[in-house]
């Protein structure tokens, strides 16, 4: 009986081992989160464009998901998502409500467990919050006197092509006439 219990232990203890060898490899290979942009808990003043978030491992193109919402829960991010190496770039509308925005994320790497996770910024919105308006640019007269880059005229190689072509005439209707003239 003894001897049954301790190769049952044995077994077990073997079983452990040679599952939990390949579960602590796995984990140890874990993709982990380098960098954001915006910082984590940064404050803002200006709206950013985009959220980018890179990792230490390359990342798959499919399957990578970033989602940004402001303060009263509602999706900020424009649904723009690219993946360039071991970063993913999320865009984002215009914000224009202060207060602790938050992104979440889920980023795939090829043989890697999901890299998930969340992180805040604050944004601190601006009193008035103006679009640029387009400006209006009339169009100036330049001189053609080629200074501009204007045209001062018919291009010499036009004028040399038209006299070619008379005297290719010239010489055709020359040749023409001689053979007139044997007949």
């Amino acid at each position: 009986m003894k001897f049954a219990k301790s190769m049952a232990v044995l077994t077990f203890a073997l079983i452990s081992l040679g599952i939990a060898g390949p579960v602590l490899a796995w984990s140890a290979s874990a993709n982990t989160l380098v960098s954001t942009s915006p910082t984590s808990k940064a404050t803002l003043t200006s709206s950013p464009s985009a959220v980018t978030i890179t990792s230490e491992t390359t990342l798959l193109d499919l399957g990578n998901s970033v989602t940004v919402t402001d303060p009263a829960g509602t999706r900020v991010n424009d649904g723009t998502l690219s993946v360039s190496g071991t970063a993913v770039v999320a865009g984002l509308r215009l914000l224009t409500v202060s207060g602790v925005y938050t992104v979440t994320y889920e980023l795939l790497a090829n043989n890697e467990a999901p890299l998930d996770g969340s992180f805040t910024f604050t944004f601190t919105a601006p009193k008035v919050i103006t679009s640029p308006s387009p400006t209006i640019i009339s169009p100036s007269a330049t001189p053609n006197d080629g200074s501009a880059g204007g045209s001062t005229g018919v291009p010499p190689l036009i004028i040399a092509m038209i006299l070619a072509a008379v005297v290719v005439f010239v010489l055709l209707s020359l040749y023409a006439w001689k053979l007139i003239a044997k007949r």
